[in-house]
């Protein structure tokens, strides 16, 4: 669900060169789609 992918880009954000929470969430959205995974709303 988006709100775990808030979790992760916020324990993540240090780590992606992102400047904000919504840019690593979409990053991260992305990665997972590449492996497979559905986010859900």
């Amino acid at each position: 669900s988006r709100q775990q992918v808030r979790e992760i880009a916020q324990l993540k954000l240090k780590d992606l060169n992102a400047y904000d929470v919504e840019a690593a969430m979409k990053m991260i959205e992305g990665t997972a789609r590449s492996l497979g995974i559905e986010v859900l709303a």
